[in-house]
C-alpha cells in the first residue's frame, strides 16, 4: 500500500470507539513500520472528548490564551503536545509533512506565534493516534477507515462537528439513522 502520509483516514460509521469514533485522523508518517497520526476533529470542549477525559484540565496559561481551542490528537502519549501547521514556519525542530503541512512538537512555537511569528494556521493536539507494523493496513482491509486526500482549508477551518459528516459524504456514504422496520 502506498504511503498515506498527508491524507486524512475516515473513520467507518460502525467503528464507535470512544477515541475514534467519528474521527478524522491526518497521517503525519506512515511506512512499513507503522503509522502515526492527530485527530484533527475533536477539541476537548466537545462532549464526547470530555466524557472519556472528564478530569483532564488544561491549565497552561501560556498556551490556552493563545491556543483555543486545543484537540485531542489520539489516546498515546497525552500528555505531549503537537502542533499541525501551515509549512511556512520552519524551526530544526519542525517536520515537513508535506508541501501543505508540517508538524512541531518544540514549545517554542507558541511564542513564536504569541509574536506573530509562527504559522498562520495550526492546531494543537495532545497526545496522538499510533498503529504498529500492518495494523492500520489490516484496518482499512476491514472497513473501519477510509482516506482521502486533504486541503489546508478543511483541516483548519470551518466548524469541526460538520467535518466527519462532509468527509463520509465526499464517498456518497450515507450515514442517516434507518427508520422503519419489519412489520
Amino acid at each position: 500500500m502506498a504511503s498515506m502520509k498527508g491524507h486524512i483516514l475516515i473513520s467507518m460509521p460502525h467503528l464507535t470507539d470512544p477515541y475514534f469514533g467519528r474521527s478524522l485522523v491526518f497521517i503525519c508518517e506512515h511506512d512499513e513500520n507503522g503509522a502515526m497520526g492527530l485527530i484533527i476533529n475533536k477539541s476537548f470542549e466537545d462532549e464526547a472528548v470530555k466524557q472519556i477525559f472528564p478530569t483532564l484540565i488544561i491549565n497552561d496559561d501560556r498556551i490556552s490564551e493563545i491556543i483555543s481551542p486545543m484537540y485531542f490528537g489520539g489516546p498515546v502519549t497525552l500528555e505531549r503536545g503537537f502542533l499541525l501547521h501551515s509549512p511556512e514556519y520552519l524551526t530544526d525542530d519542525t517536520i515537513q509533512v508535506s508541501d501543505d503541512f508540517s508538524l512541531t512538537s518544540n514549545s517554542n512555537i507558541i511564542d513564536a506565534i504569541k509574536t506573530g511569528e509562527g504559522p498562520q494556521q495550526y492546531k494543537m493536539m495532545l497526545g496522538y493516534a499510533g498503529w504498529g507494523e500492518g495494523q492500520l493496513e489490516r484496518e482499512i482491509e476491514n472497513g473501519d477507515w477510509l482516506f482521502q486526500d486533504v486541503t489546508p482549508e478543511f483541516v483548519f477551518e470551518g466548524n469541526e462537528a460538520e467535518k466527519w459528516l462532509s468527509a463520509t459524504q465526499s464517498f456518497g456514504i450515507d450515514i442517516a439513522p434507518a427508520t422503519g422496520g419489519l412489520a
